[in-house]
């Protein structure tokens, strides 16, 4: 008996998915289909961009986007990340119409039912593909997770909490900081 046949998609049907305020993504050849997100993700996503393109303006470093906006890691994993910041020395993989490669950094803002995929599957997608740091922030337990890769692959996370009174501040960006309290606010 035969297995049946898995439908793999690509960058080709990525572009035909319906413009209907969901988030399409492909990765691993896989649609992934999350809902709009809520307000409270919608408030920590526009503060956080603010941070960064006001910081980035200044010193003219990069640039940081936020979603949607297609990254194409692949013709099969193409994904919309919350927000990402391209340096200006990698300012090549800019496109008009995408993101051509790793961003040096990507942001996820968790939403309900999209903590397994951004912890798990995106994670691995991230690292797999070489993106320098990835973000996962959650505003319901007003945290972040902070994955910094090395040789190795992706180390230990790093974990910030609102409650500790900690301020986000990454290596890539030096002199970057948002106290937690602000951002979560």
């Amino acid at each position: 008996m035969a297995l049946p046949h898995r439908v793999r998609f690509n960058y080709d049907d990525f572009l035909l998915f319906p413009k209907d305020g969901k988030r399409h993504e492909i990765i691993d050849g896989d649609h992934f289909m999350t809902p709009a997100p809520n307000t409270k993700h919608q408030r920590v996503s526009g503060r956080l961009f603010t941070a960064l393109t006001n910081f980035l303006k200044a010193r003219k470093s990069g640039e940081a986007f936020a979603a949607p906006y297609d990254v194409v890691l692949s013709e099969e994993d193409v994904v919309e990340p919350d927000l990402l910041f391209i340096s200006t020395t990698r300012a090549a993989i800019i496109t008009e119409k995408n993101i051509q490669g790793a961003p040096d950094l990507v942001i996820e803002i968790l939403s309900a039912g999209t903590r397994k995929t951004d912890e798990i599957i995106k994670r691995k997608l991230y690292e797999r593909y070489g993106v320098r740091e990835y973000w996962i922030v959650d505003p319901e337990l007003e945290t972040i997770k902070i994955y910094r890769l090395s040789d190795e692959g992706y180390a230990r996370p790093t974990e910030l909490a609102r409650e500790a009174n900690e301020t986000l501040s990454t290596p890539l960006l030096p002199e970057f900081q948002v106290p937690l309290d602000e951002l979560f606010g």
